[in-house]
């Protein structure tokens, strides 16, 4: 990566230079999860032989009663082994749910793209804001970009480093902004999201295993996650601004991809201010159908059991559907007012240009999701996560340390098993009677284990959007690589593991109410 830095380099800087060409040293993604392929099927196979189990008390995700099971290394060598490798190729990549989401965030996002409408909201926020928020409103958002479950990876991410080429800064310094942001933090939010519906879930139901009468509620750490929303965007707007933006140094347009866009300067002018009110029409009608659908008490859109709106409704649930709506019907009508795309031909041709640009990401997530799901099939993440979870369950340490040391264990695993669900319903049923019997409320492990599962989203290849976040790399930077963004993520992912288990701390030792 070329930079323009006439200043000494720092102790830090180097050593995050020194991951980024070791990194970078490494093949491409798609021959890494090959190679990862196969480190699966070998160790799959050797321990399988071994007879490799572990048993445990899990909730069951269809009753939420809590059930023994026994789990084992399973080889992709025997018999069944080879059968699922044989039957379930395009099984494991259809269910590969990144893909889907990606590509119909997409439709939207490249008609708004392509319109025009990306640049003028991009120019427009710059003109409003001043120069110095710009991180802290973008890192914000970012966090609250989790409401619409992963649409932050596919619509923040690209717009944070396009805000930054529009000031005049480094677009991998956004890039890096918006990744920490919307994977550093993705358990905590200032709304009550469909996440929080299931893990309150398994919570209730693990605290139940204690005392059947003890329950808490959707709300039930909201006051910690507000708290964690500001704490985190300081942070990660301070690293932005004091170490990896320094660190790049300026931009050089040379180091683009062909067909990248860098100018970003252009002001506004007519056209484009046209356009932005046509967008806002158009987003003020589509409001007022989702109004339509969602505030009478038989709105469609609402839980058609409870009639509620936030939580575990259609609304929440299906929330990328009105991202893709809104970039699609705002993309369109800027297009119309600003004269860029007029015609339903020329909308449809935005889509497909957008689409086809995704082919090299999208045989990735074939490669990616082989692996994913060759990996759960060996059990091997999962007989992991317990062999450590029983190992701190049977420490004779007190409830804070606990609580620290289950955070730490949450995060290692993190590195395996990405799902915050699948992960929560392996250690709640363990933890939570465990710390309630030391008198910790299931609130505070609840809490803990949103602090241990989030940053490490920010390094794992196992996230389905590291390498989506590789590609908008090289977008900028043709010889950005893994490397790349592992050097960029490491100071956000240590830090805010650090100083947000330190607020955690502190909260549990102040004695603070967790939510409502």
């Amino acid at each position: 990566m070329a930079t323009v830095n006439a200043a000494p380099k720092t102790l830090m800087q180097r050593f995050l230079d020194g991951v980024e060409k070791v990194g970078n040293m490494v093949p491409h993604p798609v021959i890494i999860f090959l190679i990862l392929i196969a480190i699966v099927i070998a160790l799959s196979t050797v321990l399988g032989a071994f007879g490799t189990a572990v048993t445990y008390e899990r909730i069951n995700p269809d009753t939420h009663e809590i059930e023994e099971a026994s789990t084992a290394i399973r080889s992709l060598l025997n018999a069944d082994g080879i059968r699922f490798l044989y039957e379930s190729l395009v099984p494991n990549f259809m269910a590969f749910t990144a893909v889907g989401l990606m590509i119909a965030a997409m439709i939207g996002a490249g008609v708004a793209e392509e319109s025009g409408l990306v640049t003028a909201l991009i120019h427009k926020l710059v003109a409003v804001s001043p120069r110095w928020a710009l991180t802290y409103i973008l890192a914000f958002v970012g966090i609250l970009a989790s409401i619409a479950a992963d649409a932050g990876y596919l619509v923040l991410i690209p717009l944070a480093g396009i805000a930054y080429l529009a000031v005049g800064r480094h677009p991998l310094a956004g890039l890096a902004l918006g990744f920490a942001a919307v994977a550093g933090a993705f358990t905590v939010n200032m709304l009550i999201k469909p996440l929080d519906t299931v893990l309150v879930e398994f919570t209730n139901d693990a605290a139940h295993l204690v005392d059947p009468n003890r329950s808490i509620g959707l709300a039930s750490n909201l006051w910690f996650s507000i708290a964690s929303v500001l704490f985190l965007t300081v942070i990660i707007a301070f690293i932005t601004d004091r170490m990896i933006a320094p660190r790049l140094g300026a931009y050089n347009p040379e180091n683009a991809s062909a067909g990248t866009t860098t100018d970003q300067s252009a002001m506004l002018g007519e056209q484009e201010s046209r356009g932005l009110r046509f967008a806002g029409f158009g987003l003020l009608g589509l409001i007022a159908v989702f109004c339509f659908l969602t505030i009478p008490s038989w709105g469609p859109l609402r839980d058609p059991t409870t009639g509620e709106l936030i939580g575990s409704s259609p609304f929440m649930n299906g929330l990328i559907t009105l991202i893709v709506l809104m970039f699609l019907v705002t993309g369109w009508a800027y297009g119309i007012g600003a004269g860029t795309l007029r015609t339903l031909t020329e909308v449809i041709g935005a889509i497909e240009k957008s689409i086809k640009n995704m082919g090299g990401t999208i045989f990735l997530f074939f490669v990616l999701s082989q692996f994913v799901a060759y990996f759960t099939y060996t059990n091997i993440g999962t007989v992991m996560a317990l062999s450590l979870s029983g190992v701190l369950q049977a420490a004779n340490i007190g409830a804070l340390p606990l609580l620290l040391g289950f955070i730490v264990v949450v995060a290692i695993i993190d590195l395996l098993l990405t799902g915050a669900i699948a992960k929560w319903a392996i250690f709640a049923p363990v933890f939570v009677p465990l710390l309630m019997k030391l008198g910790v409320e299931p609130e505070a492990v609840l809490a803990a284990y949103r602090v241990g599962d989030s940053p490490m989203n920010a390094i794992t290849p196992l996230n389905a959007y590291f390498a989506l976040v590789v590609g908008f790399a090289q977008k900028y930077d043709k010889s950005a690589g893994v490397g790349t963004i592992v050097s960029l993520m490491l100071p956000y992912v240590v830090w805010i593991f650090v100083l947000w288990t330190a607020l955690f701390a502190l909260w549990k030792a102040l004695g603070l109410p967790w939510g409502l």
